[in-house]
């Protein structure tokens, strides 16, 4: 866990199991970028309790992608802390159907039949999105100094957060192995190659991302 102190927010990198979920705190309260696996749930609880947001403090659960092991804690924040979910409408019925595979071009057969049962992705975690947010939207309108920018290629609703401040979270089509890399798992590796492109451009101060360790900038 870090925490980075920034002029009007602080940021918290929670790392669950292998996946990086983000708080975000600002003088308007809360927000959550990923929500990690249920199958670690009450890390995610505990972190959110000790960064003291309570109900009615966590204004947006915002989603980055609809893969299980980000969206798994989802249903039982928003009902717990009085939040909305929000992500890409490309993704939306990942989290809806709970299908790992809805809207991607393919899927491995192996990884398909196992998927709710290595996540834990019951019916109980499924719901569907508040919002659905579109490419450069400025999120100042729920309190939060940030953009989001659609950047498909994981999957086809992936979305990054530039904050204000020049923090960009999570990359989810990018991981750090001594430089900023492809994700192995990709579903339209074109897509992919172009997002990774337009990340660069957008000139973040340090780049968080999904799995793994942040870098600074491209």
């Amino acid at each position: 866990m870090k925490q980075t102190d920034q002029n009007r927010q602080s940021q918290v990198a929670l790392q669950n199991g292998s996946v990086n979920c983000y708080i975000v705190a600002t003088g308007g309260g809360f927000f959550l970028i990923d929500t990690g696996g249920s199958n670690r749930r009450e890390e995610v609880e505990w972190e959110l309790e000790k960064a003291g947001c309570k109900a009615g403090d966590l204004k947006l659960i915002i989603l980055t992608h609809g893969d299980f092991d980000h969206t798994g804690n989802a249903a039982y924040l928003r009902q717990k802390f009085g939040a909305r979910v929000a992500m890409h409408r490309d993704d939306a019925g990942m989290l809806e159907r709970g299908d790992i595979f809805w809207n991607r071009k393919s899927g491995n057969f192996l990884i398909r039949a196992l998927a709710s049962f290595l996540f834990r992705f019951g019916k109980s975690d499924r719901c569907s999105p508040d919002l659905y947010l579109e490419d450069g939207q400025d999120l100042s309108e729920y309190g939060f100094d940030a953009r989001v920018f659609h950047i498909p290629g994981h999957s086809k609703g992936s979305m990054a957060v530039l904050t204000a401040e020049g923090a960009l979270s999570p990359a989810t089509c990018c991981l750090y192995k001594d430089r900023p890399v492809l994700n192995a798992i990709i579903d339209d590796r074109t897509a992919a190659q172009a997002s990774f492109e337009r990340l660069k451009s957008l000139k973040a101060i340090i780049v968080y991302t999904g799995h793994g360790q942040a870098f600074q900038s491209f």
